[in-house]
């Protein structure tokens, strides 16, 4: 089979496609044919050795997938082959099969296609158990979201509408900010064009957003904080900008407001039945439509290197997959 290989630490220019033997699952495993594999901002960090995971060279980067099921291994009885399933593998997904952990492989609902479900599992899944899980937003508060208009944005945006918030998005262009409302946000912020603190301000009346999503980190992060509510939850998902910004805790102080560590991959691993119940819920959120994974772009294998320099450049609204 034919997969993108990391040989070496390095921008995306260093990976390469060969042709590598196809392993049979072990047990507790699925074999997976890929009929499309998602892109996420890791996948940008992890091959340059700049992620929390650290895998072994050579690897396969990718980490959810969407395709049939070709082989189980023993124990694994909820999947059989000739299944349509949705992986969340870690590495390995930018190939034509991968070999996932049977507790991270589901089955599609039925009217679900295989790119919208390549594009769900890790930014739902990051913002399912941010805002539900580590936010607790309710019903009627209000919810500011960073680099809205991205993978794990739109997503947010449209959770934070299923729960019932209200939602004010943040991007840096206005084209960006037209998806946004597509995707149900109530109000928007151009954080390039006007001061943050100000718009959120004149957008909160005055009170400050229950809860801040940002992906995003930088300069934003700081103006973005000076500015939340009450009690407000501030929550940690990444650092897309590239910079790990540094805020005064006694902003924590005059607010009674948490900063909230989000790091979905984990909770996985050390939660894996809660995760399963937030993927249940999200599944019928996808089937009462107030779901929508946004595809904006297709590339094949041997175009990964573009396609992660797009996401690197900050190019990419919603999600982009590869489609071996």
């Amino acid at each position: 089979m034919k997969a993108v290989l990391c040989k070496e630490w390095g921008p995306a220019e260093s990976l390469v496609v060969e042709d590598v033997p196809a392993r049979d699952p072990g047990p507790g495993e699925v074999r997976v044919r890929v009929k499309a594999a998602g892109v996420n901002f890791p996948d940008v960090l992890i091959i340059q050795k700049k992620y929390q995971m650290q895998p072994a060279l050579p690897f396969s980067p990718g980490s959810e997938a969407a395709g049939e099921v070709v082989a189980v291994g023993a124990g694994v009885t909820h999947v059989k082959p000739g299944d349509a399933v949705m992986a969340y593998a870690g590495i390995g997904c930018f190939a034509e099969e991968v070999v996932a952990p049977a507790d991270k492989v589901m089955k599609i609902p039925a009217g679900v296609s295989y790119e919208v479900a390549a594009a769900f599992t890790l930014t739902y899944g990051t913002s399912w158990h941010a805002i539900r899980d580590r936010a607790a937003l309710q019903p009627g508060e209000t919810m500011l979201v960073l680099g809205a208009a991205g993978g794990v944005g739109l997503s947010a945006i449209e959770i934070g509408k299923a729960i019932g918030a209200r939602v004010i998005a943040a991007a840096s262009t206005d084209e960006k900010l037209a998806v946004c409302r597509e995707h149900g946000a109530d109000a928007t912020i151009n954080y390039e064009k006007e001061d943050l603190r100000e718009a959120i301000k004149r957008e909160t009346q005055g009170k400050g957003p229950d809860v801040i999503y940002d992906p995003v980190g930088g300069k934003f992060a700081e103006p973005a904080f000076r500015s939340i509510g009450w009690r407000g939850r501030y929550l940690v998902i990444g650092f897309a900008a590239g910079q790990i910004p540094s805020i005064a805790l006694n902003l924590a102080l005059l607010k009674g407001a948490s900063i909230v560590g989000v790091f979905w991959g984990d909770f996985t691993r050390r939660e894996p039945q809660a995760n399963l119940a937030g993927m249940k819920e999200m599944m019928g959120w996808l089937n009462e439509g107030k779901l929508r994974p946004h595809i904006s772009g297709r590339y094949r294998l041997d175009e990964v290197t573009r396609a992660l320099n797009d996401m690197s450049a900050r190019k990419v609204t919603g999600k982009i997959l590869i489609v071996p």
